[in-house]
């Protein structure tokens, strides 16, 4: 398992189909995952693994496992991934948290680490986080790692979707402590 990312309180790794178990208790939470369009059972949190480590053979980047870095416990999962979104393949940043670890900032920490892993290491000229309208948590996330809402629409799966985007340009910004401008 390759480190990826690692911030003050938590690493970012590949995940494996031995993160199964782990894993399970995110995605199966109905909790968590209300604002998704369906629920999980086993065997689409083995398809969301095996999806992702697809995404790293053919991309470099996909979901990867939230670790604490005291004890290595996986709590989640967050990265980089390509989503429809509005009609445009876009790169979009999402997250997961286990119920026992949420509103401790791990999502928000481990998506700020993303973003700066992906203007780091990739081409994109923006990133993005989307959602179902309801979904307040994943709002929170997304602007407390810089993203701004830009747009808003019908969606056939959450009704309404609310769409983030964080500018390369404004999170540069934001490293060098230049906020002049940003909302």
């Amino acid at each position: 398992m390759s480190l990826i990312i690692e911030t003050e309180r938590l690493f970012l790794r590949e995940m494996t189909e031995r993160d199964f178990d782990a894993l399970y208790k995110v995605l199966a939470d109905r909790n968590i995952m209300q604002h998704y369009p369906y629920h999980f059972d086993e065997e689409r949190v083995r398809g969301w693994i095996d999806r992702n480590i697809e995404r790293y053979r053919v991309f470099g980047f996909g979901l990867w496992a939230v670790c604490l870095r005291d004890t290595g416990e996986m709590i989640g999962d967050c990265g980089l991934t390509m989503q429809m979104i509005g009609g445009v393949i876009r790169p979009e940043i999402g997250y997961h948290i286990r119920a026992d670890h949420q509103r401790k900032g791990y999502a928000s920490e481990s998506a700020r680490a993303v973003c700066n892993w992906t203007f780091e290491n990739l081409p994109f000229g923006s990133v993005y986080s989307y959602m179902k309208h309801t979904n307040e948590p994943s709002a929170k996330t997304a602007m407390a790692y810089g993203c701004r809402q830009i747009a808003e629409f019908p969606d056939e799966d959450n009704g309404i979707t609310k769409v983030f985007e964080l500018t390369k340009e404004n999170w540069k910004k934001q490293i060098t402590g230049d906020n002049y401008g940003i909302t």
